[in-house]
């Protein structure tokens, strides 16, 4: 995601100005956290990508992290 953002000459508290985020999923993001399938959707809205651009399939723990590298 990280990536994304800087391509488009932007920050990550600048999801929290659009109100695409709260802090709190902010910091789970950036913990690598698990997130639901609402808050993949409204990052791909405002960023205009896909899935497979935000998340990584991480198969040894068997989570869906956001990829913020």
């Amino acid at each position: 995601m990280l990536k994304l953002l800087i391509d488009r000459d932007m920050k990550k508290t600048d999801l929290l100005k659009a109100k695409i985020l709260v802090p709190s999923t902010l910091a789970k993001i950036e913990k690598g956290e698990k997130l639901s399938l609402l808050v993949i959707e409204k990052l791909c809205k405002f960023l205009e990508c896909q899935p497979k651009d935000l998340i990584e399939y991480i198969s040894e723990n068997e989570h869906i992290i956001v990829d913020i590298n």
